[in-house]
């Protein structure tokens, strides 16, 4: 008497590409959802700089300051010199405006940069250079954020 156990090869055969086809369609889905999040986290941090430049506009005889200055104070974290959820933060300051801008590190981590300017209107452009801060709209004309 010969007791089979187990699965046939043909069997385990179509197992795995049933786990390969709902993989297949899951993936996608998960990697725009992980860069939707980090959009969001950019935003985010577009705002906390704003409120930083804000309270350190009050605090320096009117002036702006950029990234350095911002974490000196203790206005913003160490974080902000490096990348930060995919994105990488600069701020171009003079004593009366400033620019901050929210770039994506790589084409994985988001499709639109962020900046905004002294009156806190974040906006969007869509980023077609990653190294490219110049890219973004200096005469204000991405579209508000939502």
């Amino acid at each position: 008497m010969k007791t089979d156990r187990g699965f046939s090869l043909l069997e385990l055969l179509i197992v795995v590409a049933i786990i390969l086809i709902i993989a297949t369609i899951a993936i996608p889905s998960l990697l725009r959802s992980r860069q939707s999040a980090q959009e969001s986290s950019a935003v985010a941090q577009i705002r906390t700089i704003n409120t930083a430049e804000i309270t350190y506009l009050s605090s320096n005889q009117g002036a702006f300051g950029g990234v350095p200055e911002l974490i000196t104070q203790g206005l913003l974290d160490s974080r902000f010199s490096g990348s930060v959820s995919g994105y990488s933060f600069t701020v171009t300051a003079s004593s009366t405006d400033y620019t901050a801008a929210a770039i994506p590190t790589s084409t994985n981590a988001g499709r639109f940069g962020y900046y905004s300017t002294p009156d806190a209107v974040i906006r969007y452009a869509t980023a077609s250079s990653t190294t490219c801060v110049p890219c973004f709209p200096t005469a204000l004309s991405g579209a508000p954020v939502q």
